[in-house]
């Protein structure tokens, strides 16, 4: 973070100092909530959480080298003083401090929203920025009121390009993000189902991720809308906002758009990138053509930022996934491939990894392709119609086996592809990770390739290890 004293802190955060020594002594150091992650100079910001208090390990924080607590009472006593700021919310605090710090930089924000794909497409992003100047961006998938100003707290003034992860769960999420975080330059995705058990429709997703375009700023101020062309949701937030649009996509009109497009290398996306300065090929190193729509949003940015065609197509050819357990495909010695994509899912990022699946698998004839899915969460009401139709689909993909991990909504997977024709033991539902490992292991044989997916509060990415790991340690994990 740039250098502020406690006693600027304090006036930008509207909080009391308690127990400070010097008020000019200077935060340097990051802004971290967990107090195993303070290095010197740091402020530990103090959160209450489902199991612990941040407030209990304030003075541990302090002793390990902050600066003072961010902390919604005094954590200090007479005897044992421990510097604070304190205000009425520590939450609202951090994103009165990542206002400031990121007006105080005046670096140029780019923020991105959408259904499915957000966090592959800020990576790449990010990987293409990087090549034209110093960039920060989300880690994993920390795009909410905590995670995104702890992002923004860690630009300097050496950075030139923010890009921030923005996720919803209600109307006003994005908009609050936005006013954290003004962004130059907004990206909207897709609109799917995702989380439409909160929301209640998809329309109501779109209102609530068009929040963002709304948000930036008019187009003689240098502020650009990056709309998916191929997704009619997003293509009608063009009447929402201010900003010049630009169009990425399949669709023969999108500004930024992809050509040729194909699997090459076992899954691998492979295109001519079009944009309004000239083409160039792609082949990437992710798998799944699903990546295409991400790249081209990538591509439009970066563009806009003035990189030329030749230098996007180059990156986007070299970029990888920085973000874990989102098809990362690992080979073992056996020939065995797993592919874990078990962060998170929804239907239409089950079905983008169903086609990726389907593609590795034909790479090689006779390969065996295995799904292992596990339940799609916040569904609501259409959560027996999204599941049995993710098992239906992996049917007809013809995925040589299905094992669907878990309860009520791992037995839909397992009713669709049934419905849809499955027979014998094309299709099994198990009751969780053991017995899921177990059948694995006694049925996987060289050249297989395993999907392995779920929502993140399943935890597959459990089994994915499991069947990277040794015997032993997989025996004792869940004995």
């Amino acid at each position: 973070m740039i250098a502020l004293s406690l006693t600027e802190i304090a006036g930008l955060v509207g909080g009391q100092p308690h127990d400070i020594p010097d008020p000019d002594l200077k935060v340097t150091g990051p802004v971290v909530i967990d107090s195993r992650e303070v290095r010197p100079g740091s402020l530990f910001a103090a959160l209450p959480g489902e199991r612990v208090d941040g407030h209990d390990f304030a003075r541990g924080a302090v002793e390990a080298g902050a600066v003072a607590v961010l902390a919604a009472r005094p954590v200090g006593t007479p005897d044992a003083p421990v510097p604070a700021i304190v205000v009425p919310d520590v939450i609202a605090a951090m994103g009165a401090l990542a206002r400031a710090v990121v007006e105080r930089l005046g670096t140029t924000v780019v923020a991105l929203t959408g259904s499915a794909g957000k966090t592959s497409t800020k990576d790449l992003i990010a990987q293409l920025l990087q090549r034209r100047g110093p960039t920060v961006w989300t880690p994993g998938s920390l795009n909410n009121e905590i995670g995104l100003p702890l992002t923004a707290m860690s630009a300097d003034e050496a950075t030139q390009h923010l890009v921030l992860e923005m996720g919803a769960r209600g109307k006003g999420h994005i908009r609050y993000l936005t006013e954290l975080t003004p962004p130059r330059v907004g990206v909207v995705l897709n609109v799917g189902t995702a989380h439409i058990g909160e929301f209640g429709g998809r329309e109501q997703i779109a209102e609530a991720k068009g929040e963002l375009v709304e948000a930036l700023p008019p187009a003689e101020e240098g502020g650009v809308a990056v709309l998916n062309a191929d997704d009619p949701l997003v293509r009608a937030m063009v009447s929402r906002t201010k900003a010049r649009t630009v169009l990425f996509g399949e669709a023969e009109d999108a500004d930024v758009r992809a050509g040729n497009v194909r699997l090459a290398d076992g899954g691998r996306p492979a295109f001519t990138l079009h944009t309004p300065t000239g083409c160039s090929d792609v082949t990437m190193r992710l798998y799944g053509e699903h990546h295409v729509s991400n790249a081209l949003a990538a591509a439009a940015v970066a563009h806009e930022l003035g990189m030329s065609v030749d230098e996007i197509a180059v990156a986007l050819s070299e970029a990888g996934q920085l973000s874990r357990w989102r098809m990362e495909v690992t080979e073992r010695s056996d020939g065995v491939t797993v592919v874990n994509d078990a962060y998170n899912a929804n239907p239409e990022s089950m079905r983008a990894a169903l086609r990726a699946l389907v593609a590795m698998g034909a790479a090689t004839p006779g390969r065996r392709t295995w799904a292992v899915l596990g339940p799609m969460a916040e569904l609501g009401e259409e959560s027996l119609a999204e599941h049995d139709a993710v098992g239906r689909l992996a049917v007809r993909l013809n995925v040589s086996k299905l094992v669907a991990v878990g309860g009520q909504e791992a037995a839909w997977l397992d009713m669709g592809a049934k419905n849809e024709g499955s027979w014998g033991e094309e299709s099994v539902h198990v009751s969780d990770v053991r017995a899921a490992v177990d059948l694995l292991r006694s049925e996987l044989r060289p050249g297989d390739v395993v999907l392995v997916k779920a929502s993140r509060s399943v935890g597959l990415e459990r089994l994915a290890q499991a069947l990277l790991d040794g015997e032993g340690e997989v025996a004792g994990r869940w004995a």
